[in-house]
């Protein structure tokens, strides 16, 4: 028997070599791959900070309803479905409108926890009224007086201003507004201009905060 080598079998350390060469080969073809996904995780864009609304003007007057009803337009709300009411504002359905009692609103702003509860129906005539924008923001809705208007509109205000919202219009306070709920905070409870009717129009206080200013507020879907 012939002890001649075919020239197409390996020797036991060349087949080891190449076992070696062949697994070295496939590791560096997946180091590319590796450092991709790497890659990728370490610049992943988290979301933007989502900017907060500009407050929200109409600078016309008239009736109580035709004013709500105008700006409810303009923020392309409606009225919370029946079996929404009495639920929490982190949890009420986008692009809707609720109410809330000064009180409520006042240690709500006081105490800077504004998750409020929403009410379908005022619970009373002096009730504020609450927006839920499409993106989530929150908006109060009151009545200002002329002079506050320039104080108002402008879309950046470089420093916090005082704002008296009242709760229902008058000849003092004409304008409907729409505040970002996020930038206002109060040290004061609701004035009754009348304190012999619970239902008597109302009036708070608050600081709207400047537009560098930012912070974080109510919890928001």
């Amino acid at each position: 028997m012939s002890d001649t080598t075919s020239p197409f079998t390996l020797s036991a350390s060349a087949r080891r070599w190449l076992t070696y060469l062949m697994a070295g080969l496939f590791l560096m073809s997946t180091i590319p791959a590796t450092l991709e996904a790497a890659g990728e995780g370490k610049t992943e864009i988290l979301p933007a900070q989502k900017p907060v609304p500009a407050a929200v003007v109409i600078e016309a007057t008239g009736s109580e309803a035709a004013l709500r009803h105008q700006l409810r337009a303009k923020n392309a709300v409606t009225e919370l479905a029946a079996n929404a009411s009495g639920t929490r504002f982190s949890l009420a359905p986008t692009g809707s409108f609720g109410f809330i009692p000064p009180q409520a609103l006042a240690m709500a702003l006081v105490t800077q926890s504004p998750d409020l509860v929403m009410e379908r129906i005022q619970p009373a005539g002096n009730a504020y009224e609450i927006h839920k924008l499409a993106d989530g923001s929150g908006m109060v809705v009151g009545f200002v007086s002329h002079d506050a208007l320039p104080q108002l509109a402008p879309i950046l205000r470089p420093r916090t201003v005082r704002i008296t919202l009242y709760s229902n219009p008058s000849d003092k306070a004409p304008h409907i507004v729409a505040v970002p709920l996020v930038k206002l905070s109060s040290d004061m409870m609701p004035v009754w201009l009348d304190r012999k009717n619970p239902n008597s129009p109302v009036k708070l206080e608050m600081d709207l905060l400047g537009t560098a200013n930012r912070k974080s507020g109510p919890v928001q879907q």
